[in-house]
């Protein structure tokens, strides 16, 4: 029997826009023709198209929301956005933790090269250390791109380099929080915004993006392709970390897993046959649905000028301290209204993660199904009118 998210992931409200206004969708191409101190106009140009390629070949539904990004942080988009696929791949690349950790080291240094305004010759260093010197020439060094939440996303992927399963659903989300959801914050940044609201919404949609990512890599991560055989690596680290790569890992909450029934034998033996897999998957999926519902009442509320109906969890941490936003009653209204509006861009993954979960559930949460694997091609229109009625 086929079934169904205990809340529907596309409410009435879905087509009710608060928003009188028709935004318009954003150019690709940004406006800034400035390179920063120690790379030139032609290697910032060429970080550019390197990052561009890069989102197209690993994370397509990002190249296309690029377009709903304001031209002026679309740099710091697409360095970004390379930098979450360069270190999320790396766990999937290497033979071993140890040389894992090596890889996440060489981006640490990176990040330190780029914001110090030296970049390496690398692209995507190059990239984000332009978008960091125009972000301050065009806010008068009023504005900045938060160094120690780059690094947060590089210690959270460093604890899950051998693939280990979650140990609990509440740490997939921590997973998702800390790094998907850090990643919008960085784009909120680069806008530049600092709203305890925006920060809220984007919170919920990157623990939904993370816990769908998951999902999403279980068939490949469970049966990863072969090795590479010509790699000189393989005396480095443990010989059980080789072994779980050559046979794959059930990269599923381990508390979900034991609710549901499922051992990560049989899911490496028998695949999406496995017993209770579809049953974990709804579980861990209704998730990140509850997520984006909470994220969509909030834009209600804040189009309706109605308050946040839950604190946001993380205010008052590093990043969060928004003591100087002392606005209230109907300024504060209007104020969460501008902010939304103008952050609304970077809420997309939104519709791209909505859109993946509806199709998982029309196939009975078979997470091994081909077609979840292919490019959706109703994204892009279904962007478009969720970015003109500000409601995803």
């Amino acid at each position: 029997m086929t079934r169904a998210f205990t809340k529907s992931p596309w409410p009435s409200s879905y087509i009710q826009a608060a928003s009188q206004c028709l935004p318009r969708v954003y150019s690709t191409q940004s406006y800034s023709t400035s390179a920063p101190t120690g790379a030139s106009q032609a290697e910032v140009q060429s970080a550019k198209n390197y990052c561009s390629g890069l989102l197209q070949k690993f994370d397509s539904p990002s190249h296309t929301l690029l377009a709903f990004i304001p031209p002026s942080a679309q740099s710091a988009y697409l360095a970004l956005r390379a930098f979450n696929i360069e270190t999320s791949r790396i766990a999937d690349t290497v033979s071993t933790p140890t040389v894992g950790a090596m890889r996440l080291q060489f981006w640490r240094d990176n990040l330190n090269r780029a914001f110090s305004g030296t970049p390496s010759k690398e692209p995507v260093s190059i990239l984000l250390s332009h978008a960091l010197a125009d972000l301050d020439a065009r806010m008068g060094g009023t504005a900045k791109m938060s160094k120690s939440w780059l690094m947060r996303i590089i210690s959270e992927r460093e604890k899950y380099l051998n693939n280990a399963p979650y140990p609990t659903l509440e740490s997939l989300e921590k997973y998702g929080e800390n790094t998907y959801s850090t990643l919008l914050y960085l784009t909120l940044q680069a806008l530049p915004m600092g709203s305890v609201t925006a920060d809220h919404i984007v919170s919920h949609i990157g623990k939904a993006v993370g816990i769908t990512a998951v999902l999403r890599g279980l068939p490949l991560v469970a049966f990863p392709p072969p090795p590479n055989h010509h790699s000189n690596s393989s005396s480095l680290g443990g010989t059980l970390d080789a072994q779980r790569r050559s046979q794959g890992s059930v990269t599923l909450p381990l508390d979900v897993m034991a609710r549901t029934g499922v051992r990560d034998e049989d899911v490496l033996r028998k695949g999406a046959e496995a017993e209770g897999l579809r049953d974990a998957v709804f579980e861990v999926a209704t998730r990140a649905s509850d997520h984006l519902i909470t994220a969509r009442q909030m834009l209600k509320n804040v189009y309706a000028g109605e308050a946040v109906d839950h604190a946001f969890e993380y205010e008052g941490e590093e990043g969060h301290d928004y003591r100087e936003q002392t606005t209230k009653g109907s300024a504060k209204a209007a104020q969460q209204k501008e902010e939304v509006d103008r952050a609304f861009g970077v809420f997309m993954p939104a519709v791209a993660t909505g859109l993946w979960l509806d199709k998982l559930q029309k196939l009975d949460f078979d997470v091994f199904r081909e077609e979840l694997r292919r490019r959706d091609w109703k994204l892009p229109w279904k962007a478009y009118f969720a970015h003109r009625r500000r409601m995803f």
